[in-house]
């Protein structure tokens, strides 16, 4: 190992849990895990009558290595510990003992102070954009020299959707059973599992560029996947036009004063500013207007029919969803920038 601190850090657990399991495989090597692991959890603190497992971390930490050429300690959940449990920890991070490879994971962000102080930083967060969660499972799968093209993941990142964090177990289970030999999509299909959900912003960019085919396949992957209903689709849709009319009329320009009266980061900010002025006061309105139907059709105003025997679809749900969206991402088509 390159450095006697590491820390793990993402914000989702399982895929930080993933990390650190193959983080510590590397730092034993061929080491005999009785001898030279020793591994805990910050969590302990609220067990066993709520002792602190800092202390026995930091024996640990200062016990020379016994019958091998080094030790790992491992410490789960170091977010959980308290600034005094941190500050102990530092110290010993700014002097290491020799033949100690600190192992830390950290479920939360890189603002952390130990994940500042790390020597080596391995960071599990991937972002929402579909070329980088394939570049994430072509990655996590090479990680584990499974073979595979890119058409191939593609295929894989568009099914798992924002569900990232499955992409760990797949690449165990496909390297455990097929090795490094070269796979196509049609051999691990049985192995993927449903479908996962997307970001709202999928479906939200899908309508705001106007293209109506792209928005109805992400609105059905969303019904698709069981991550959202439609009720939630229509409060996401219905969310993101409000902004835009709480931005039109306002006197509003620039991308600052519209994240302090939306109340949210400037890039989104920026974007329903952009949309505002694009779409104005009649098209915001009659978008309101389509969404506030599409509610009320979902609340048991209309019916197009039950569940699809086959799909397991609600027919009326899809239905006033796709029809809404197809709507929206129509009018935005034929809007003409202010």
């Amino acid at each position: 190992m390159t450095s006697s601190t590491i820390c793990v850090v993402g914000t989702d657990a399982t895929m930080v849990y993933d990390a650190v399991h193959n983080v510590v495989a590397n730092a034993l090597a061929d080491l005999d895990p009785s001898f030279a692991l020793q591994d805990f959890t910050a969590k302990d603190v609220t067990s066993a009558g709520g002792e602190s497992v800092a202390p026995r971390v930091l024996e640990a930490l200062n016990t020379p290595p016994f019958l091998v050429d080094r030790r790992v300690v491992v410490l789960r959940d170091a977010q959980s510990l308290v600034t005094d449990e941190v500050a102990d920890l530092l110290v010993w991070i700014a002097d290491p003992a020799p033949a100690v490879v600190f192992v830390l994971a950290v479920v939360g962000t890189k603002a952390h102070k130990l994940v500042k102080a790390a020597g080596e930083v391995v960071e599990v967060n991937v972002g929402s954009r579909s070329a980088e969660r394939v570049s994430f499972v072509e990655a996590k799968l090479a990680e584990y020299r499974v073979t595979i093209d890119h058409g191939t993941a593609q295929r894989i990142a568009d099914l798992v959707g924002d569900d990232v964090a499955r992409i760990d177990a797949l690449a165990r289970t496909l390297s455990s059973i097929f090795g490094t030999s070269p796979l196509n999509y049609s051999h691990i299909e049985p192995y993927l599992g449903d479908a996962g959900d997307v970001p709202e912003w999928d479906l939200t960019d899908a309508i705001d560029s106007g293209d109506a085919t792209k928005a109805i396949v992400v609105a059905r992957r969303m019904l698709d996947s069981k991550g959202r209903a439609g009720l939630q689709i229509v409060n996401i849709l219905q969310r993101h036009y409000l902004r835009m009319a709480r931005l039109e009329g306002s006197g509003v320009r620039g991308a600052d004063d519209a994240a302090a009266l939306l109340g949210i980061k400037g890039f989104p900010a920026t974007k329903a500013l952009q949309m505002s002025q694009r779409l104005g006061t009649e098209r915001i309105a009659t978008a309101v207007h389509w969404i506030a139907n599409a509610d009320v059709a979902l609340k048991g105003g209309v019916s197009y029919g039950g569940k699809d025997l086959d799909t397991d679809m609600d027919v009326t749900e899809l239905t006033v969803v796709e029809i809404l969206v197809a709507r929206l991402a129509k009018m935005t088509q034929g809007a003409r920038r202010r």
